[in-house]
């Protein structure tokens, strides 16, 4: 699974060993690291008695994003498996497990919540920009752009209802066989909200899930106080490396951003988020940050608001409850919706 977006860098307050004595015993901090799942980095940040009981946690953790890793997967098969990679490659309905069909629901309504500016559809374009990215990231002195007539023609295969979805049989079909799905935008957020809806299932608190910059945060820190969380600053500032701070117990932070994967072509600087009208980078917004309760839904809506107006992102937010929104303009302006709180 590529990378889509989204790096936001935890600032964690210095207190490296902090404590504290109740029922349960004495709980320190831990923190684990992986870079196996979604082709980025995933730490897991939490408070438990003991290491092994820690370690524990994390090996849970790690099983669930490794299966969801494994099933929305475009870019490789496993033995066994059928994962969206198989679904499209494949002419015809594909027998998926029940993770796959709840993820493309969940897509097709995250198409409707954000009038298309999500679309799990968008394969067919996002492919070839994926191509020109890597060519041009390996051999820069080659690096260029695809033909706009390239990009228009694969965008006549994006109508996300050419994806049906059949739960009675248990099996996924693309019905235009050159529609090919792609869930970068989504599927992080989604797994991270999986993970962290399993520890709070499982009456497991105090602790801090970041997915390749999916934060989701599972109660607060073993003192009671909340979670330090840094906006990692999108213009590469080192005497600022963070543009904003936030405090939370709960919750997730989501931020879409044009300065981590990128290339250039004639001097020219073309990220990852591809705008749906244009079929090109959108270039209003360095970066935009989501504060919602779900991951899965903050993913979706930082591709979607960075790829909008500022008028439009605002009236759409609007409209969804307990959702708020940082926006950072090329200058570096921070522009901010009803309802964020930070530092």
């Amino acid at each position: 699974m590529s990378i889509s977006k989204k790096i936001i860098s935890l600032f964690l307050l210095s207190l490296i060993a902090l404590s504290f004595c109740s029922c349960e015993g004495r709980k320190n901090k831990y923190t684990s690291s992986s870079f196996e799942y979604f082709d980025t980095v995933t730490t897991i940040t939490g408070y438990a008695q003991t290491q092994a009981e820690f370690n524990s946690v994390c090996q849970r953790v790690y099983s669930l994003l490794e299966e969801y890793h494994k099933l929305y997967n475009i870019y490789y098969t496993y033995d066994g498996l059928n994962n969206l990679k198989t679904v499209n490659q494949t002419e015809g309905p594909v027998t998926v497990d029940p993770k796959i069909l709840d993820l493309m629901e969940f897509c097709k309504q995250m198409h409707t919540l954000t009038y298309g500016y999500t679309n799990a559809a968008m394969g067919s374009v996002l492919s070839i920009w994926h191509k020109y990215r890597e060519e041009g990231s390996l051999h820069p002195e080659k690096a260029s752009l695809p033909a706009m007539s390239e990009l228009e023609s694969a965008a006549k295969h994006m109508d996300i209802e050419n994806i049906a979805i059949d739960r009675e049989n248990g099996t996924v079909t693309r019905l235009d066989p050159e529609i090919l799905i792609d869930v970068g935008a989504i599927a992080k957020g989604y797994a991270a909200q999986k993970a962290a809806e399993y520890l709070r299932k499982s009456g497991i608190t105090g602790y801090l899930l970041n997915v390749g910059g999916n934060v989701c945060v599972v109660g607060a820190k073993a003192d009671g106080s909340p979670w330090k969380i840094g906006i990692e600053n999108p213009l590469g500032d080192e005497a600022e490396p963070y543009i904003e701070y936030l405090y939370l117990t709960d919750g997730s932070l989501v931020t879409s951003g044009s300065y981590q994967r990128f290339y250039y072509a004639n001097g020219v600087r073309y990220h990852h988020i591809i705008d749906k009208d244009t079929l090109m980078p959108e270039n209003e917004f360095l970066s935009v940050s989501v504060l919602c309760p779900s991951s899965a839904i903050g993913d979706a809506l930082s591709t979607a608001l960075f790829c909008m107006s500022l008028e439009e992102g605002k009236e759409l937010v609007s409209t969804i409850e307990n959702v708020s929104v940082m926006w950072v303009t090329q200058d570096g302006e921070k522009i901010y919706s009803d309802g964020w709180k930070s530092e």
